[in-house]
């Protein structure tokens, strides 16, 4: 090939490959849908501590599925909304609320709070945090409901928010209460406080491509393709259990200093965790039920904690159900341990579904020896969800999204980018996460590059054709 034909072909090339790069830098910053992920807040811990303290005597509870996390922080779950990696744009509504009551007089409470739904808005370099609030003013008592507060000013501390990648990362972002958030917050606290910090994450996953592959279609009996199962097997099925609320906090908090993990396709549900994939049978006339699911839990920390369970199994009978699990701890090791029983009346299907939601549970005197004396036998522990389908057209109910990287852990810890830019400030640390499944991001020198490649070679082209 002649010299010149070479550098056209080399050109054409250079241009070829900046183009290409250039796509993806387009498709980098194409806006994406939130979808779950959580949100750690404590609103603000001497709050906490008030309501809960000698002198206004309450407590707080947790509505929508909301958890907690470490000793003083809740999570919030199953975040919606939109990432724009091109301006930073960044929108995400968690699910889940906590209501706060204290000072019990006749009639009710004195204080009684409730903060739910919280929404983090980035534009622009700022940050707001957005809540719905129910509460009761102090002194008079009238009750005010407002949806969606700016409610904190968040410090993004000059985090850059562009990016390309499948997740959003912030954490510690300093909270400063509003003044609208401070009318709203019964006159508790004055506009300017500091609240406790805000850690988030969230999925934002590239657009799918569509598939040109052929679909393939299972084959399936006659009884399945009707909706009908063999006769008294199941379908499918899974136990949603939190195991109980105060160990989860012990195992985070400063004490244990702990986490927990889960394996063998086990979920994390924020307040509970899920257990899938049941088989057994259930004997329609009887209302009985046999069923193992999948899934392992493990809690580990300091104070000698290694707490394992597997293997779970429920039975039902006589309108008693108990859970059973294959245990490995220092307390107790075994097979088939029975951890907690709970009332199992009235098991019914209906459309297909057998559901028991949040049934009281007390722990037996083996599961008491599986958590190292922690608790006697008779303490109550979660309650216990257990949803079972007869039919293989009938879908279990949804668990909280908590996105595919949260793990918890005592204190939030700093995050690292793999893949687009990443600015960290004091405390905070933004992380768009890219890789292959983030789509392409393309770095500015070598975007820069390409493109005096290409003038340099084409430059060559003209060269050579004056001579």
């Amino acid at each position: 090939m002649p010299a010149r034909s070479r550098a056209l072909a080399a050109a054409v090339v250079c241009v070829t490959v900046l183009g290409a790069l250039l796509t993806a830098t387009a498709a980098h910053a194409t806006s994406r849908t939130v979808r779950g992920g959580r949100l750690d807040w404590g609103i603000k811990s001497s709050f906490q501590s008030y309501v809960t303290g000698p002198i206004a005597k309450g407590s707080y509870s947790l509505t929508g599925g909301a958890a907690t996390i470490g000793a003083s922080r809740f999570r919030f779950h199953s975040a919606t909304g939109s990432y724009d990696g091109g301006t930073g744009a960044f929108t995400a509504a968690y699910s889940g609320g906590v209501r706060f009551v204290g000072h019990r007089r006749s009639g009710g409470y004195e204080l009684d709070l409730t903060i739910s739904r919280p929404t983090v808005r980035v534009l622009g370099g700022g940050g707001t945090l957005y809540v719905d609030i129910t509460s009761k003013a102090k002194g008079t008592g009238t009750v005010t409901t407002s949806r969606q507060v700016p409610f904190a000013s968040l410090s993004l501390g000059g985090i850059d928010m562009k990016g390309g990648g499948t997740a959003v990362r912030l954490d510690n972002l300093p909270a400063t209460l509003t003044s609208q958030g401070a009318r709203s917050f019964a006159g508790y606290y004055t506009a300017g406080t500091a609240l406790d910090p805000v850690s988030l994450e969230a999925d934002v996953p590239a657009p799918a491509r569509p598939s040109t592959a052929p679909t393939a279609t299972p084959s399936a009996s006659p009884a399945r393709k009707a909706g009908k199962a063999t006769a008294g097997a199941i379908e499918d099925g899974a136990v949603d259990w939190g195991v109980r609320r105060t160990f989860r906090e012990y195992v985070t908090g400063p004490v244990a200093d702990g986490r927990w993990t889960l394996t063998s396709g086990a979920r994390d549900g924020g307040a509970l965790f899920r257990f899938p994939s049941g088989e057994g049978t259930y004997d329609r006339k009887k209302h009985t039920l046999k069923a193992g699911f999948e899934g392992t839990l493990r809690f580990t920390g300091h104070q000698g904690l290694d707490l394992r369970l597997g293997g779970l199994r429920v039975t039902v009978g006589d309108g008693e159900g108990t859970l059973y699990a294959d245990v490995r701890s220092p307390g107790l090791t075994g097979k088939r341990v029975p951890l907690v029983t709970f009332a199992a009346k009235h098991l019914t299907s209906k459309s297909g579904l057998i559901q028991l939601t949040e049934v009281p549970a007390e722990l037996t005197a083996r599961g008491a020896k599986a958590f190292g004396g922690m608790y006697r036998a008779g303490t109550a522990m979660d309650p216990v969800t257990l949803s079972i389908a007869l039919t293989d057209d009938v879908k279990l109910p949804a668990l909280p999204d908590l996105g595919e990287s949260a793990v918890p852990s005592p204190t939030p810890s700093a995050s690292r980018a793999t893949g687009a830019k990443t600015v960290t400030a004091p405390r905070t640390e933004n992380t768009a996460s890219g890789g292959p499944a983030g789509g392409a991001v393309l770095p500015v020198g070598l975007a820069a590059g390409a493109l005096l490649t290409a003038a340099a070679v084409l430059g060559l082209v003209r060269r050579r054709r004056t001579r």
